[in-house]
């Protein structure tokens, strides 16, 4: 299995993260989600789950920000478009993130599930997406929290892929 994103210059770019226009921020979060596409899915994949994190937070905030999950989407759905968080039908679900943590306060409650992009503090963060050919779909509600997700993936993972994003500050 392999993952790939375009980035430009080695980077996220900027439309996806911290320097995206105006218009595709919320409350300080990117919102545009950044086209993914999945190679080498093993033949016998039901579905493809993948989680987007960023372990250069924890230095930051005390644990590793969570920015998108997903699960269940189709093996053989190869290419996730642009924005494909909010566009997409609902042929796959998506989980909170980590702005939905009871640690925050006045989050946006649009803000906790799907995507929110890249938004380093301190310096350029490398953000890690971690793929997933799976043997089923899994039986997760929308919502799921990480946790509930890799428990459901136990037993279950055929292949898996990671891909580094590095995003700018």
């Amino acid at each position: 299995m392999k993952i790939n994103v375009d980035l430009k210059d080695g980077l996220l770019p900027d439309k996806y993260g911290k320097f995206a226009p105006s218009e595709y921020i919320k409350n300080g979060k990117p919102l545009i989600s950044f086209p993914v596409d999945f190679s080498d899915i093993p033949e016998n994949a039901k579905s493809i789950a993948f989680t987007f994190t960023d372990p250069d937070s924890i230095p930051v905030c005390g644990f590793e920000w969570i920015h998108w999950t997903m699960a269940n989407i189709p093996a053989d759905m190869l290419s996730l478009p642009e924005n494909f968080s909010h566009d997409a039908s609902a042929n796959f679900i998506q989980g909170k993130n980590s702005s939905a943590s009871k640690l925050l306060d006045n989050v946006d409650p649009e803000l906790q599930s799907g995507y929110n992009g890249p938004y380093p503090p301190d310096q350029t963060h490398d953000y890690v997406i971690h793929a997933y050919a799976l043997d089923k779909n899994l039986d997760i509600k929308p919502g799921f929290w990480m946790n509930e997700l890799l428990h459901a993936m136990d037993g279950h993972i055929l292949d898996s892929a990671t891909f580094v994003i590095p995003s700018r500050a």
